[in-house]
């Protein structure tokens, strides 16, 4: 997972490409929600953010 991270990186940093780091950071936080969400107890007041 590291190495991923160090590619996309340096992707973005020899391409110029740095518009994709939001996109990437967003992209990750709704995967987080919705792991997180998955038979919580959390998961009601997950929703009522969507």
């Amino acid at each position: 997972m590291i190495e991923l991270i160090k590619d996309l990186w340096s992707f973005m940093r020899e391409r110029k490409k740095f518009w994709m780091a939001p996109i990437i950071i967003v992209m990750l936080a709704l995967g987080a929600l919705i792991v997180l969400a998955q038979g919580s107890a959390v998961a009601p007041f997950i929703y009522t953010l969507f």
